[in-house]
Order: C-alpha cells, then structure tokens, then sequence
C-alpha cells in the first residue's frame, strides 16, 4: 500500500483521483485546496489531513518524509488549475514523491524542460494522465489503423461542445493566463488522441479563436482533422438540446462515428493502475499536444485556409 497526497481536494477533476487511489487499495494521507468545500473526502479517507494552504501542506508533507518509509507520500496527484500544475509537480519531487499531474503537464513547451531535470535529479518520476489513451476501445482502434497504415490519409472530424454558464469565463478557465484557453484546457487531450492514431504534425491552420469557441485543422501523418472546441451552447445540435444533454462530442474517421463513451468515468484507476505497474504516460509523452496547442492558441485565424475547413467554424 502506498501513501497520496493530493492537490486541488475541491475541484471538479479530484472524486476520479479519489476513486483511483481508493480503488487501486491506496491511502490518502493529505490533502489541499484554498477552498474548503471538500466533505467529499469523509465518503473516501475522512482520516486524510487536510489544508488550505499550500505552505502548510507542504510542511506536513515534509514532516511526513522524515518519518520514514511507512509515512511518506509516495505519489503526490496535482488536480490544481493548468498554471499552476509544474509548480506543484516540482513540490512533488521536492518532497522525493512521484508526481501523477492532470492535463496538462505544463502550459507552455518550455517547462516541461525544467520539469525533466528536476526529474532526473530528484529520483522521482513525473506522470500525467492521458487517460484516452488507456480506453480499451480507443487501443483496439490504434493497432488497427497501425495494421493498415496505407499512402491515403483519413479524413477525421473532431467537434467538441460542451455548454458552460456565465461562471466558466470568470473562472481560472475563462482566464488564458491561468488555463490556457479552450485549445489548451479543453482540446490537450483530443489533440494527444488524435497524435496518438494518426501520427505527428505536418501542418496547423487556426480558423477562429474566441474565448468560447475555437476551431482549425491539422495535417497529421496519416490523417487531415478538422476541429471544433466550444463551450458555447449555440453550437449544440438541435438533437442534443432536445434530449437535455449540454455536451456533444464526436469524432468521425472516413465518415464513420467514432463511439467511446463507454467506461470513460474509470479511465483514471485505469491510468492509475498502469502506473503502479510500472509504465505511465511521462513528460516525453505530453511534449507533443503541449506544443501543438501552444503552437494553435498564439497563432492568427488564417484568412485563407488553405486546410479543411469545420462547418461550424464560421457560425
């Protein structure tokens, strides 16, 4: 049995982290966020001792380590807003525990090199989670494409909608120097997917850029994508709207739907698990869709696409 600690106790992402560590036979010894709306822990490790500060985090955590082996945190989860996530990794490494850091490991291409030293030099690993990667669906559907790689490229179609209230944009999400924006926040892991079947980028084109939607296209390998991120109820299909549902998400490869939704809310204990076993996805693996949405979100809309084109980017 091994020792978490966890960063970011009161946000949205943390009950998959807890339901990892709970359900990979792990113990929660600490925890923190500036926000003390966390009696979700009482259903999981009500013992867990918990913070509001990050300083006094850190020093139990500290205190912890000397206690020895048996006290220690041994993997540090960091669920904290994406600005602040290679500050708490660090804090992670720091204390001589492994870090396991939600998307995205760093928002900008050039701290995963600081983060990469502090790796080598501490002993320590660094992991994040990609849990797209781990979907057993999604993996079936890789070694097939591998097994057919021809000269033609596929035609992809990614649109992602998901209805966000007023709230979002005052937010740490609606703030681009804390999230990213929505290409970062929102689309690191569809482009790490996409990467992921369809192999590196040859090309990007940006076609619109807003703080509620973005959209473009990516020549890849072995693939053209055109894309759609918003958080914008507008672009809903009617469909949706009228079922009661706020998000549609949809891939279609070759004009056929891609359908993943099935066990995604398990995708982190199965991250979880992999890690423990001795793999997990590291820095080497978050370098591409760090860059590649760098790369999108600082770019200027293109006046002349010269790549396919979404049909919702001009709405």
């Amino acid at each position: 049995m091994s020792n978490f600690a966890l960063i970011g106790a009161a946000g949205y992402i943390a009950p998959r982290h807890l339901d990892a560590i709970r359900d990979t036979g792990n113990r929660l010894v600490a925890s923190v966020d500036p926000h003390d709306a966390v009696g979700i822990l009482d259903s999981y490790f009500p013992d867990c001792a918990f913070f509001t500060e990050i300083e006094r985090f850190d020093r139990h955590v500290e205190k912890l380590r000397r206690l020895g082996e048996d006290q220690r945190v041994h993997y540090m989860s960091i669920c904290s807003p994406n600005y602040l996530h290679d500050a708490h990794v660090r804090l992670a490494l720091r204390t001589k525990a492994h870090a396991i850091c939600e998307k995205p490991l760093a928002a900008n291409a050039w701290n995963l090199d600081s983060l990469a030293q502090i790796e080598e030099e501490s002993g320590c690993r660094v992991y994040t989670v990609l849990q797209l990667r781990v979907h057993p669906q999604l993996i079936k559907l890789r070694e097939r494409l591998l097994a057919e790689r021809s000269g033609t490229k596929h035609d992809v179609s990614l649109t992602y909608v998901t209805r966000r209230g007023r709230w979002y944009f005052h937010s740490w999400k609606g703030d681009v120097g804390k999230s990213g924006g929505i290409v970062l926040n929102i689309g690191v892991h569809f482009f790490d997917l996409l990467m992921w079947l369809f192999g590196g980028v040859e090309a990007s084109e940006l076609h619109t850029l807003t703080p509620a939607r973005a959209a473009g296209a990516i020549e890849l390998e072995h693939a053209r994508v055109r894309w759609l991120l918003s958080v914008d109820g507008a672009d809903l299909p009617e469909s949706t709207v009228a079922s009661g549902q706020r998000a549609f998400r949809s891939i279609t490869i070759d004009g056929q739907a891609l359908e993943f939704s099935d066990v995604f809310r398990d995708l982190h204990t199965a991250v979880y698990r992999d890690i423990l076993d001795g793999g997990g996805f590291g820095i080497a693996d978050a370098r591409p869709s760090i860059e590649l949405t760098y790369g999108i979100r600082t770019s200027t809309p293109a006046s002349s696409p010269r790549l396919p084109v979404h049909p919702l980017a001009t709405r």
